[in-house]
């Protein structure tokens, strides 16, 4: 980007201009943001960043040279640091309604996150952390959209990593002076699509022999010898705006990314042949927290559009009266998360220079979102009843009078200056966000996206204050002795 310049929509949507390997339906797609299946979402994308162009202040941070990025790309240095990187990350996951789980500041978040501990990626090898942060510097100043896969396929899951086929997960199968070179799969390329790079890594633990697995890296999603295999597009399969209103722009895809032997360059890798580092690029970096506070921010606002969806269609039938105790309940669930998301900033601390998000607090928040999410899809259609069975099959019912007359008599809103029209309008909304195949991914990946339960439960029991919780009830047992004499 030149200088003073902010990344817009135009120059996202130039990004992808170049040919990759994307198969669908068993064809070949090089050019992605022209393809039905995808183009809806490449756009919404692309508005992501003109939002960002118009809104200076609020979404990007000056980078030096005159230059700006957005604010995920920011290492905070203090609390109203880390509050305005909310702010602007609430901006855009409003834009989605939340979602894209894997909008461009996710990763930007995860990367930015990892080397404020840039010592561990020096101990490890200097010429990695070297690679790391000139990539760091690359990718801020140029906005680029990373995604990552960082899951090895699931395979058979009574065996380790390293027993598996070695076709089946990425490795390393040559060295040579240009780079390692890499062959296999990894998973689940959430927004990939629309992406321009792709960041590989190993957040699963791996064990000693398990070497050949140890490498981090990134590439352009367009180098040859990466196949994305997508999985079934939903907008490929909407039927209108109108209809499918959500999976019709957000539908950021998840795929397969496979290695066909693809060299890396040296200067592209970050973590090679430690199968230690891997853990702690995340672990004993802010990367896992800084990516997973993203997260948060994001499902936040997803939490609260869902809400709205539960307290307007009570309106619709005219049930709101009946079941204001539900929804002030739901409220109160959600509340809780938006609690904790102010709690892990108010709680935060710094690690050297940089401020960094409470730990536990925010794994609180995993483990309650984990459940909360497909208990609150549920009973929000339990609120809906069978309104949501009866929904016309699609807009162009209402271009045929006949059809139109029974609407209008039968789709009746019990919200003042309401009829058929908008009636049907917002609970295809409805269906959308909690009942179409669209909605059913969105529950899968909100139980699964941070890994399942007992890792996030994990998390949040390593680090737990259990120190100071059994000081407090040591406290409490003293002087309570009985007079007792043993034998």
């Amino acid at each position: 980007m030149m200088a003073g310049a902010v990344k817009d929509g135009r120059a996202h949507l130039a990004a992808l201009d170049v040919d990759r390997a994307v198969f669908l339906d068993g064809e070949l797609i090089t050019r992605v943001a022209e393809h039905p299946a995808f183009a809806e979402s490449c756009r919404a994308i692309a508005g992501l960043y003109d939002f960002q162009a118009a809104n200076h202040e609020l979404m990007t941070f000056d980078v030096g040279d005159g230059r700006r990025a957005n604010r995920a790309w920011q290492m905070p240095r203090s609390y109203s640091d880390l509050v305005a990187k909310r702010q602007a990350m609430t901006a855009w996951a409003e834009l989605h309604a939340g979602y894209m789980g894997r909008s461009p500041d996710h990763l930007a978040c995860a990367v930015s996150g990892q080397l404020m501990a840039l010592e561990l990626f020096e101990e490890h090898n200097p010429r990695c952390a070297k690679a790391y942060w000139d990539y760091y510097e690359w990718a801020r100043a140029n906005d680029i959209f990373l995604t990552y896969v960082i899951i090895n396929p699931q395979g058979d899951r009574s065996r380790a990593w390293g027993d598996q086929p070695k076709q089946i997960s990425t490795h390393i199968v040559d060295e040579g002076p240009d780079g390692p070179t890499v062959r296999g799969a990894k998973m689940l390329g959430t927004g990939s699509i629309m992406a321009e790079e792709v960041f590989v890594a190993n957040l699963q633990p791996l064990q000693p022999g398990e070497e050949d697995l140890a490498i981090s890296f990134a590439l352009p999603l367009d180098t040859p010898g990466i196949k994305i295999v997508s999985r079934k597009s939903f907008e490929q399969h909407a039927v209108s705006p109108f209809d499918n209103p959500l999976s019709h722009r957000f539908d950021e895809n998840d795929a397969i990314i496979y290695f066909d032997d693809v060299t890396v360059p040296w200067e592209r890798v970050f973590v090679y042949r430690d199968v230690d580092m891997c853990r702690r690029q995340f672990h004993d970096t802010p990367g896992h927290v800084y990516q997973n506070y993203q997260a948060q921010v994001r499902l936040v606002v997803k939490l609260r559009f869902l809400l709205a969806v539960a307290r307007r269609l009570t309106e619709t039938i005219g049930t709101v009266n009946m079941v204001q105790g539900k929804l002030g309940e739901l409220a109160a669930r959600v509340a809780s998360i938006e609690g904790l998301l102010f709690g892990m900033e108010a709680g935060g601390h710094h690690v050297g220079e940089y401020y960094v998000p409470n730990r536990h607090l925010l794994y609180s928040a995993q483990v309650t979102t984990q459940a909360l999410y497909p208990q609150l899809i549920t009973e929000i259609r339990e609120l809906a009843g069978g309104g949501l069975i009866m929904l016309p099959s699609s807009s162009a019912d209402l271009s045929n009078h006949e059809v139109a007359d029974v609407l209008d008599s039968t789709l009746v809103s019990a919200r003042e200056g309401e009829g058929a029209y908008e009636r049907m309008k917002f609970l295809k909304l409805a269906w959308d966000a909690i009942g179409s195949e669209f909605a059913s991914r969105h529950t899968q990946y909100e139980m699964f996206y941070a890994g399942a339960q007992f890792v996030t439960q994990g998390h949040s029991f390593r680090t737990y204050d259990w120190d100071g919780a059994d000081r407090l009830l040591d406290k409490m047992l003293k002087g309570n002795d009985a007079d007792w004499k043993g034998r």
